[in-house]
């Protein structure tokens, strides 16, 4: 069993147990999360949403928040003696998958 949903702009497959990393939602570890844009589930037979399925739910559980590895981010303009060099690090929300529904 799976669904796909859509969260922070992007949209992911999830099945129960998983753990996915969302932007940072700001929320308290082990606080729960509600998931209603349900594009598609899959229960033995696949709904497919216009563009939600209605009723559907995924239900998780906030595990931790953090920062990724710094992302570098390099230009370089050829023969033109100009470059540029900058970088960040994104936080995020890991959230444990524990019901679909």
């Amino acid at each position: 069993m799976y669904a796909i949903i859509k969260a922070s702009g992007q949209q992911f497959k999830v099945q129960e147990g998983d753990i996915i990393s969302f932007d940072n939602m700001s929320l308290e570890p082990k606080a729960a999360v509600e998931f209603k844009e349900v594009l598609a589930i899959d229960n033995g037979e696949l709904s497919v949403g216009t563009p939600f399925v209605e009723g559907a739910v995924v239900k998780g559980e906030v595990v931790n928040e953090g920062r990724d590895k710094k992302v570098i981010i390099y230009k370089k303009r050829r023969r033109k003696d100009s470059k540029l060099k900058r970088g960040f690090r994104r936080s995020f929300t890991r959230v444990r998958i524990t019901k679909i529904g």
